[in-house]
C-alpha cells in the first residue's frame, strides 16, 4: 500500500506519453462497422415508432369505447406515446444524418455513448414501472378508477421499453466485440516530446 502513490504517478507520466493521435488514425474498415451501429439505431428507432403510433390508434379507438379503469388505461396510452413517437422521429432523422465514421477514436466514444444512453434508459423503465405500480396501488386504496388505469399503463409501456433498451443493448455490446480488431490496424509512430529539468537554481 505505501508503493501506491508511486505507481499512481508513475502510471500518470508514462500516459502523458502515449500517442493519443494514433487513437484518431483513419482506418478503412472501420465505415462498415459504424454503419451497422447506425443500422441497430434505425431499426431501433422504427420499431419504437411503430410502437408508439399502434398504441395511439388502439388507445383513440379504446377510450372511445370504454370507461373507468380501461378509459384511462387508453388515453394514458395516447399521452405516454404521444412522446415515444416524437423521440423515435428525432432519433431517426439523427441516425440518417450521421455519416460512418473511418476514425477509431471517434467510433469508441460512439460506441461508448450508445450503450450508456441505453442502460441509463433501462433505469428509467424501471422507475416508471415502480411509479406504474405505486399509481396503481395508490388508485385501488382510493378508488380512484384514473389512477388504476393510468398506472397499469405506465406499468405496461415500462416493460415494453426495458424489453426494448435491454435488446437494443445486447445488439450493441455484440456488435462492439468487433471492435478489438481494429486496434491490429493503428500504426503507432513515437510522439516526440522536450523535458527540461532545473538542475541548479
Amino acid at each position: 500500500m505505501r508503493n501506491q502513490p508511486i505507481i499512481i504517478v508513475l502510471g500518470f507520466i508514462l500516459m502523458c506519453f502515449i500517442p493519443w493521435n494514433a487513437f484518431s488514425q483513419e482506418i478503412p474498415d472501420l465505415p462498415i462497422f459504424n454503419e451497422t451501429r447506425i443500422n441497430y439505431n434505425k431499426s431501433g428507432m422504427l420499431i419504437l415508432g411503430s410502437w408508439a403510433l399502434g398504441n395511439m390508434i388502439w388507445g383513440g379507438i379504446g377510450a372511445s369505447n370504454s370507461t373507468g379503469q380501461t378509459k384511462a388505461f387508453h388515453q394514458m396510452n395516447i399521452y405516454w406515446n404521444s412522446v415515444n413517437l416524437l423521440i423515435a422521429g428525432l432519433g431517426y432523422w439523427q441516425a440518417t444524418k450521421e455519416i460512418p465514421s473511418n476514425d477509431l477514436l471517434a467510433t469508441i466514444l460512439a460506441q461508448g455513448k450508445i450503450e450508456k444512453i441505453l442502460l441509463v434508459n433501462a433505469g428509467l423503465d424501471l422507475a416508471y414501472m415502480a411509479g406504474g405500480m405505486y399509481l396503481k396501488e395508490r388508485g385501488l386504496r382510493l378508488n380512484k378508477d384514473k389512477f388504476v388505469g393510468f398506472g397499469k399503463s405506465i406499468i405496461l409501456q415500462g416493460a415494453f421499453l426495458l424489453t426494448f433498451d435491454a435488446l437494443m443493448y445486447t445488439f450493441h455490446v455484440t456488435h462492439a466485440k468487433e471492435l478489438p480488431a481494429f486496434f491490429e490496424q493503428v500504426s503507432f509512430t513515437p510522439a516526440g516530446f522536450t523535458m527540461t529539468i532545473p538542475l541548479a537554481r
